[in-house]
């Protein structure tokens, strides 16, 4: 035995130390589904957001996810998550288009610096292809965002 701390934690014999975490996966699809069930793996307090429910109050340990940028709510559950110091807030979609929740936010008076604080694209680069795909490239990019890392093979 090396003794030595990231051997353990990674062999199981200690217990890394993690902030609190919270996801936000906002409409309910199957990438959120994924994310919610990986996210609580690493620890997050994690659920699934419909609009129509009451938004809970959300503190600076949150991650909000849009996984679906077509719904006619995007703009004001936007605009609501914004109203809250969450961490991060994504919406998945193509990143070679400009968001459909830039024009909502901006229809709804939000602010531009507000509206700078929605990160698109979402995770890393990985070529996904199906939710489950989508949500480990989604869950990994938030870790490597936290931590302060760029993600990929760089170390």
């Amino acid at each position: 035995m090396s003794g030595d701390p990231s051997c353990d934690v990674a062999h199981g014999k200690a217990t890394p130390e993690v902030e609190h975490r919270g996801l936000v996966a906002v409409f309910d699809t199957p990438v959120a589904q994924h994310l919610v069930r990986y996210a609580k793996d690493l620890g997050y307090n994690a659920f699934v957001y419909e609009p129509g429910e009451a938004l809970p109050e959300l503190d600076g340990s949150y991650d909000v996810v849009v996984t679906n940028h077509h719904r006619e709510e995007l703009g004001t559950v936007l605009r609501d998550v914004l109203a809250f110091p969450v961490r991060w807030v994504g919406v998945m979609g193509n990143p070679r288009h400009e968001g459909p929740h830039v024009k909502a936010l901006k229809d709804l008076g939000v602010p531009d610096e507000q509206i700078a604080r929605v990160n698109r694209p979402v995770g890393l680069n990985i070529g996904s292809r199906t939710p489950p795909e989508i949500a480990i490239a989604t869950i990994a990019g938030l870790v490597a965002d936290r931590n302060g890392r760029p993600g990929g093979f760089d170390f």
